[in-house]
């Protein structure tokens, strides 16, 4: 979709300048008040009005710009495009000036409860970072100043105008798509490699395939509000508790089978080496039978879990 967002092109002057002329507009309607209001009252005290009319009409425009701030400029209703440069300025009075923070913003959410591709519930957590990028579509797209109003405290002077209230609504609306986002992204793969799925990426061991897709899918969903994911990354991962003690124990019995079959791997091979040596060497020859013994005898102890007791045969 293509941005409606444009640079702001009304009458802009130099605040310090506006400033300072209103500062003496000021002092010369009340010089006028005071020292010439007595001999020629109707007159001077009618432009003392004026002068005091035009200096709290001046009042009204004056904006401040810091870096990564922008204001949405609009008169009687109508956009009139997006004010970003730093510093201090004077515009219209009369042009209704919303103010956006374009700076990056970290959000940490709570780990939810999903269910994975096997349907196993797992509890998943995501820190974002997000920041507003086409304000247009952030303002107007989306019923930001509503939110703003519902959520602002009720003892502000202008509610729904401040960059907290503002940033606290979209911040709110990321949530809630994060959230969203998440699940989708959760329900597409499984926790872990098991038997049936040995090659799939999954949430544990999919790493930086994983977050590239959540971070598309948040894109792809914030993107009518003109926010921008700059990183998002999956922070927390685990079994839901109802199930967790049950995949620890399976979890623990791959480990134990494992490392089981190198433990047997790697005793066949001390075996046929030891039997090999016998022969090669002609240190004893041992027909089959003394040779099984041999065997049942060395796999047990190099086997077992614990030490092996030996029995020293003393016979001839």
């Amino acid at each position: 979709m293509e941005s409606k967002e444009y640079e702001f092109k009304g009458l802009t002057l130099n605040g310090i300048m506006m400033l300072i002329m209103n500062i003496i507009l000021q002092l010369g309607s009340i010089v006028l008040a005071v020292f010439y209001g007595i001999e020629e009252m109707y007159c001077l005290m009618t432009i003392f009005i004026i002068l005091a009319v035009a200096a709290l009409f001046v009042w009204g425009g004056f904006v401040r710009l810091e870096p990564n701030e922008a204001r949405v400029m609009m008169f009687f209703g109508k956009y009139r495009g997006t004010f970003t440069q730093t510093g201090y300025y004077w515009v219209n009075p009369f042009i209704d000036v919303k103010k956006v923070s374009l700076r990056a913003r970290n959000l940490d959410v709570e780990p939810i409860k999903v269910n994975d591709k096997e349907g196993n519930p797992i509890m998943i957590g995501v820190m974002l970072v997000w920041k507003v990028k086409d304000t247009y579509k952030a303002m107007f797209d989306i019923d930001s100043q509503t939110m703003a109003q519902s959520g602002a405290n009720k003892n502000e002077v202008v509610i729904g105008q401040t960059v907290a209230s503002v940033m606290s609504a979209f911040e709110n609306f990321v949530k809630i798509q994060s959230d969203a986002a998440l699940r989708q992204v959760a329900g597409q793969y499984a926790y872990d490699n098991s038997d049936d799925n040995a090659d799939e990426i999954t949430l544990r061991g999919g790493g930086d395939e994983i977050n590239s897709e959540l971070e598309a899918k948040l894109d792809e969903r914030l993107g009518m509000a003109g926010i921008e994911i700059v990183e998002a990354r999956i922070n927390y991962l685990a079994y839901s508790p109802e199930i967790a003690a049950v995949m620890l124990r399976r979890q623990q019995a791959t480990a134990i089978i494992a490392a089981r079959e190198k433990i047997v791997e790697g005793a066949v091979s001390m075996v046929k080496l030891a039997l090999d040596k016998l022969s090669t060497d002609k240190v004893v020859a041992l027909d089959d039978e003394h040779k099984a013994a041999m065997v049942s005898n060395l796999m047990v102890v190099l086997c077992s879990d614990d030490s092996a007791q030996p029995v020293v045969n003393t016979g001839a």
